[in-house]
């Protein structure tokens, strides 16, 4: 039978409420178990709350996998490819107009720890906790993946932070199956390249998929998008804007979205204008030069890694917002992103209207939207919301 975990009232409570983590604080009696090794949670009157995966490294030393008893190794592989199935069928149920989302949004699939993330014929996947690293489990999810989805590609991504918190051996990303690992894939309509080896992040944020294309429907005249990244949102604008200017901080970044943009040639109004600046001091500039657009898009990376970089965060996302909104024409579309889950929609809400009334413009939000539907968002677990997306129209 495996080791017996009991932790706090505190901790119990969270479990009962549908959170799935329990801190290494909140264990009162530890288990004498492996890194890896499956658990048994009990509260503090010894009941059963569920199996989890145990961390020997991370400060989330328990994460629960089931709330019922998971007796076996051969139960928990079972349990894994049951899950992985689930996933497959709610994706082809949510995903529309693209061969390329997450598959499996760790906690969110109840696979807590795993990522994997499809790019047409590229399947990705990243380990982020002990459990899925142990060899027999690999074996098992890389397996699944094919045979449930016909994957002819597979290639480990690798964090090479998280691997160093979870004590995992460092390891190399590589084709866990397959040959290839760069591909083009499409999503709106719109065409991106793909290296899973180069070291980048993905061309497209797979979680504003829909995002996008909400944005290209309201989206109209000059357009301004900032930190595009490798132009996202700019490549959905160029179809429908008369003229786009899209401006990243990486000039690696911008390089791809140049390529990104050749793929995309004979569908854009006009060639974009790719510019590699500072949001924060661009904006400032423009905004005192009196320049204007009549759709401005901000998706910057998140402000607020953790709770103490709060209210460095809300200042960074008003002053954003302020420029913006003094740049746009009466009647403006402004499309306005925050990824940061320490955020939360009602704050980024009190930002977005102390901005207005700085700016003195009159703000209508059409759309509150959140991530796109392959990164669920699972109730008990508020980790799983962290996307905000408002389109507004400004007067």
């Amino acid at each position: 039978m495996h080791p017996i975990a009991q932790v706090s009232s505190r901790a119990a409570s969270r479990l009962r409420a549908g959170h799935v983590w329990v801190y290494a604080s909140d264990v009162d009696k530890k288990a004498s178990a492996e890194p890896g090794a499956l658990v048994q949670v009990v509260d503090p009157r010894g009941k059963l709350l569920g199996t989890a995966i145990h961390s020997s490294s991370s400060q989330i030393m328990l994460r629960l996998v089931s709330r019922d008893l998971v007796p076996s190794e051969a139960e928990l592989l079972q349990l894994v490819r049951n899950r992985l199935r689930e996933a497959v069928a709610y994706r082809s149920r949510v995903v529309k107009d693209s061969d390329a989302y997450r598959l499996v949004f760790s906690e969110a699939d109840r696979l807590p720890g795993l990522m994997i993330d499809r790019y047409n014929d590229v399947f990705t996947l990243q380990v982020l906790t002990q459990a899925w690293d142990m060899p027999q489990r690999r074996s098992v999810i890389v397996q699944s993946l094919a045979e449930l989805t016909g994957a002819e590609h597979i290639v480990e991504r690798v964090d090479e932070r998280i691997r160093e918190l979870e004590e995992l051996p460092q390891r190399q990303p590589g084709i866990l199956h397959g040959s290839k690992s760069a591909t083009l894939f499409t999503m709106n309509g719109v065409q991106f390249h793909y290296d899973a080896l180069s070291g980048q992040k993905t061309g497209a944020f797979l979680d504003q998929r829909e995002n996008y294309a909400a944005a290209a429907s309201y989206a109209r005249g000059e357009a301004l998008d900032v930190c595009t990244y490798q132009g996202g949102f700019a490549l959905h604008l160029a179809r429908t804007c008369e003229r786009v200017t899209a401006i990243d901080v990486s000039r690696e970044a911008l390089e791809v979205a140049e390529h990104n943009e050749k793929l995309n040639a004979v569908s854009n109004k006009n060639e974009i204008e790719w510019m590699e600046a500072n949001a924060f001091d661009l904006m400032k500039d423009y905004a005192a030069a009196g320049q204007q657009y009549d759709t401005i898009v901000l998706d910057p990376p998140a402000f607020a890694k953790s709770k103490r970089h709060l209210e460095s965060a809300l200042r960074g996302y008003k002053e954003l917002n302020l420029r913006a909104l003094k740049m746009l024409r009466p009647g403006g579309i402004l499309v306005t992103c925050s990824c940061s889950f320490h955020v939360s929609e009602a704050e980024f809400l009190e930002v977005l209207n102390a901005a207005a009334q700085d700016a003195h413009r009159s703000v209508q939000i059409l759309e509150k939207r959140t991530q796109s539907k392959d990164h669920p968002i699972l109730l008990g677990i508020p980790e799983t919301y962290y996307l905000k997306c408002i389109v507004c129209s400004v007067s």
